[in-house]
């Protein structure tokens, strides 16, 4: 394993510190390309950052593109033919699911509280 030191602002060292044995993990989610295309990405993002009301949260569902890819996905995964890279594009799909059910639940209360504008 390679050691590489970096100089880094004092906030931002508790910050690593507190992360502890995830940091190799989560440096290297950030310097790898996305699972997903990056327009499945954007499409959420733009969702998010829309400041949907309840009810558009409520109504939030995948694109129909999105959809049938997750069809395919999932009947690969039953049939027993479905690659790695694949089954990595599935979990993701599984992670973005249980974040929409969390903010739909109203566990993400960051993003369902109502904005004070």
């Amino acid at each position: 394993m390679a050691t590489i030191t970096i100089e880094i602002p004092d906030d931002l060292s508790e910050q690593l510190t507190q992360l502890g044995d995830r940091l190799p993990e989560l440096l290297r989610q950030c310097v790898q390309q996305g699972v997903l295309p990056a327009h499945v990405y954007r499409y959420i993002l733009d969702f998010l950052t829309s400041q949907p009301t309840p009810e558009q949260i409520a109504a939030f569902r995948p694109t129909p593109e999105m959809q049938e890819r997750l069809s395919t996905l999932l009947t690969k995964n039953q049939s027993g033919n479905i690659t790695p890279t694949e089954i990595a594009e599935l979990n993701e799909y599984e992670r973005i699911e249980h974040l929409a059910i969390m903010l739909k639940l109203g566990n993400l209360p960051y993003l369902t509280r109502p904005s004070n504008s």
